[in-house]
C-alpha cells in the first residue's frame, strides 16, 4: 500500500519504520524537516507539506502532540484534505479530543474521504518493536482495509466502536494508568523506605495481583530515581485533560485522576515535564525523606 505518515516525533518515526520493514511504499512529513532524515535513509520518501504527502496515498496517518495540531495538520492550509483523494483513509494516531474527533471525520467526509481514529499505548518500546496496543474507532470495513497497516505497528489491535470510540477508549486508558502510575511510586519508596531488596520485591510483585506493565518497566526507574524518555509528563498531563473534560460532559467523578493532574502540573513547574511519566515518584520520594 502507499502510506503517508505524518509526525515524526519519539513515536511516529519507529512506527513509519516498522510500514516501511513490512514491504508498504512509505511517505513522511513532519514540521521539523530533520526528524524525516533517519525514516528517510531507511527508503521513504519525503513530502514538503502534509498536502503533498497525502496526494496518492491509500492510508495517511498522523500521529502529533495534540488536538490543534491533528486540526492544522489535517484540515489547514496545505493539509490532508486538500492533497487526499476520496477512497483514502486518514487514520489519526494521536491522541486528541473525541468530539473534535468526530468533527474532522465529518469533514473529510464531505470531500469522500473516510476517517479512523486510532490512537495507541505502549510506549515508545512498543513503537520500536511494533506491539503496540491500538484502539481504533470508525467503519468496520475501513478497519479491515488499514488492517495491513496497522498490524505492522501493534500487537493488539481492537475496533472499539464508531468514530471517537478510539479516542473514548484512549481516554479510559490513561485514567487507569494515572493511578497505576501513582501506586507503583508509593509502593516503590514504601520498600525502598523499609529497606528492602526492591529487585526480589518487583520480582515477587510481578507474579500476583499487583503485577502490571507498569511495573514491569518503570518501577527501575522509581527505585534508582532516574526517568529516561518513554512517554512525557507534559504529553500525559495533556490526555489527563482530554479525559477530565470528557468527565465533566458525562458527569463522571475521577478523584485519582484528578490528583494526578495535580502531581503532574508540579512536576511540569518543576522543569520535569520532557521526563518519563515514571518521575511521579519524585514527589512521593521527596515527601517520603528518601530525597
Amino acid at each position: 500500500m502507499k502510506v503517508a505518515f505524518i509526525g515524526m516525533g519519539t513515536m511516529g518515526a519507529a512506527m513509519a519504520l516498522n510500514i516501511l520493514k513490512a514491504g508498504h511504499e512509505v511517505t513522511v512529513h513532519n514540521r521539523t524537516r530533520e526528524r524525516e532524515e533517519p525514516v528517510a535513509k531507511a527508503g521513504a520518501r519525503r513530502a514538503g507539506s502534509p498536502m503533498e504527502a497525502a496526494q496518492g496515498a491509500d492510508i495517511v496517518i498522523t500521529c502529533v502532540s495534540d488536538t490543534p495540531d491533528v486540526e492544522a495538520v489535517v484540515l489547514g492550509e496545505n493539509g490532508i484534505i486538500q492533497g487526499a483523494r476520496a477512497g483514502a483513509i486518514v487514520v489519526d494516531m494521536s491522541t486528541i479530543s473525541p468530539s473534535v474527533t468526530r468533527r474532522i471525520g465529518a469533514k473529510l467526509a464531505k470531500k469522500g474521504i473516510r476517517f479512523l481514529d486510532a490512537p495507541v499505548s505502549g510506549g515508545s518500546e512498543g513503537a520500536q518493536k511494533a506491539t503496540l496496543t491500538i484502539m481504533v474507532g470508525g467503519d468496520a470495513a475501513d478497519v479491515a482495509k488499514t488492517m495491513p497497516v496497522l498490524s505492522a505497528m501493534g500487537k493488539s489491535i481492537t475496533h472499539v466502536g464508531p468514530s471517537g470510540a478510539g479516542q473514548f477508549t484512549k481516554a479510559i486508558n490513561q485514567v487507569i494508568i494515572s493511578g497505576v502510575y501513582l501506586a507503583v511510586a508509593e509502593g516503590m519508596t514504601l520498600g525502598l523506605k523499609a529497606g528492602l531488596d526492591m529487585e526480589k520485591v518487583v520480582q515477587a510483585l510481578a507474579g500476583g495481583a499487583a503485577g502490571s506493565w507498569v511495573l514491569n518497566f518503570r518501577s527501575t526507574n522509581m527505585i534508582k530515581n532516574e526517568y529516561p524518555l518513554g512517554f512525557r509528563v507534559r504529553l500525559h498531563r495533556k490526555d489527563v485533560a482530554i479525559a477530565t473534560e470528557a468527565a465533566r460532559e458525562l458527569g463522571v467523578f475521577l478523584p485519582a485522576t484528578a490528583l494526578v493532574e495535580q502531581i503532574e502540573n508540579g512536576l511540569i513547574s518543576q522543569g520535569f515535564g520532557d521526563e518519563d511519566m515514571s518521575a511521579m515518584a519524585r514527589l512521593i520520594r521527596k515527601h517520603s525523606g528518601l530525597d
